[in-house]
Order: C-alpha cells, then sequence, then structure tokens
C-alpha cells in the first residue's frame, strides 16, 4: 500500500511559493513515511547590503530497537542573491525532510502468533 500527498502553493503575487509532499508506504513489514517540505519567498532589494543570515543545517537521527523505530529528520535554511534586469532579488528558502520507520503492526502480530 503507498499512500501520496502533494501540495504546490504559490501566492497571488508569486513571492512565495510552498511545496510539500508526503509518501506512506506499508512494504515487507516496515511502514515508512516520508514527509519533504519546501518553501521560499522572493524579495526585491535595493542594494548589496541587506543583513544576510548564515546558512542553517540541522541534523538528528534517532534509532530505538526496543520500539523497532527509526527516526530521521533534515533542516536546511538558506538564502541566495540573484540579479534580473538590474534588478536584485534576495531568494530565502528552508527545506525539510522527515522520515520514520517503524516496524508494521501486521508484521509483528505475525511473528508473535
Amino acid at each position: 500500500m503507498r499512500d501520496l500527498l502533494y501540495k504546490n502553493l504559490t501566492s497571488t503575487d508569486r513571492t512565495r511559493k510552498v511545496i510539500t509532499s508526503s509518501e506512506i508506504t506499508d512494504k515487507q513489514g516496515v511502514h515508512s513515511v516520508v514527509r519533504r517540505h519546501f518553501a521560499c519567498r522572493i524579495k526585491q532589494i535595493d542594494s548589496l547590503e541587506v543583513p544576510n543570515p548564515s546558512p542553517y543545517l540541522y541534523v538528528i537521527k534517532e534509532r530505538n530497537t526496543k520500539q523497532k523505530r527509526e527516526h530521521f529528520f533534515c533542516k536546511l535554511k538558506g538564502n541566495v542573491l540573484t540579479k534580473n534586469n538590474e534588478k536584485l532579488f534576495l531568494v530565502t528558502f528552508v527545506h525539510t525532510l522527515n522520515i520514520e520507520l517503524t516496524a508494521s503492526a501486521n508484521k509483528l502480530s505475525a511473528q508473535l502468533g
């Protein structure tokens, strides 16, 4: 079994965009949930002297053998300066990836019985 959910949202002035997807799978006794999220914002700026926050990366991985569960989370934030037709733009973005793996309830009950 595989369930997919996909959303693509763009603001009316086209300066913000959010893309999300979620995938749920039961395969070979493993229940997996994968969630992805991407958001960006575009803003026109006048000069290069805009506060430029440093990039950010956060990663966590957990493994619990008693509960038969693994979890992985990654978050990346950053920005890019671009130029189009002599205009400067600041593009800020955030991307997250969340993966959770657990032993499927059907597989556990079959092993116990």
